[in-house]
C-alpha cells in the first residue's frame, strides 16, 4: 500500500520515463506502475508517447515526466536504500548499477543518471559506536569502498583499539 502524503517526488526524464518505471518496479518489491498520461494529437510530444506517470517503489509514491534533455539528474538529489544485510546490498547494487556507474561509499548512478545510496543499516551501527576509535575505523573502511561490504566494515571495527 502506498504511503499517503501530500509530498511526492517528481523526477524529470528526457524521453525514457516508461523504461525507467519498468526498470525500477521490477527491482523493488511492493511496486507498481499507476496512471500513465500519454500525449494526444495536440502534442506537444509525439501522440501516444508518455507525457507523465505515477508509480510506487516499495510503497513510496513517485511521479515522473518526460520533460526533454534540458535538465538532468545530479548527485545533489539521491535515493537512499536501507539494507538489512549483505545479500540485500548486493541485490540492489547489482540491479541498479546495471548500465550505470559505480561511485564511492555506497553511491551509484543508474542507467538513467539517477543517484542512489545503497547502505546497510549495520554501517550506522558501526560508525555510531560509543568508542570513537572503533566508529572511525568503520568510517575509514567505508570511505575506501565502492559497494559497501559489511564484513570489511566489521573487521575494521573489530580490529580498532
Amino acid at each position: 500500500m502506498p504511503i499517503t502524503t501530500s509530498i511526492t517526488p517528481c523526477l524529470w526524464f528526457d524521453d525514457n520515463l516508461e523504461e525507467a518505471m519498468d526498470f525500477y518496479t521490477k527491482i523493488f518489491p511492493n511496486s507498481s506502475i499507476g496512471n500513465v498520461q500519454r500525449y494526444g494529437e495536440a502534442g506537444p510530444g509525439e501522440a501516444g508517447t508518455v507525457m507523465a506517470a505515477d508509480w510506487v517503489l516499495d510503497g513510496l509514491a513517485f511521479r515522473g515526466i518526460n520533460g526533454g534533455p534540458m535538465f538532468t539528474f545530479t548527485e545533489a538529489i539521491s535515493l537512499s536504500v536501507a539494507c538489512d544485510d549483505q545479500d540485500e546490498v548486493d541485490y540492489y547494487w547489482e540491479n541498479l548499477v546495471a548500465g550505470g556507474e559505480e561511485s564511492m561509499c555506497g553511491w551509484l548512478k543508474d542507467k538513467f543518471g539517477l543517484s542512489w545510496q545503497i547502505v546497510p543499516t549495520r554501517l550506522f551501527e558501526l560508525i555510531s559506536d560509543p568508542d570513537p576509535v572503533k566508529g572511525q575505523a568503520a568510517m575509514q573502511a567505508m570511505l575506501g569502498q565502492r559497494k559497501i561490504v559489511i564484513a570489511e566494515l566489521e573487521a575494521a571495527h573489530a580490529s580498532a583499539s
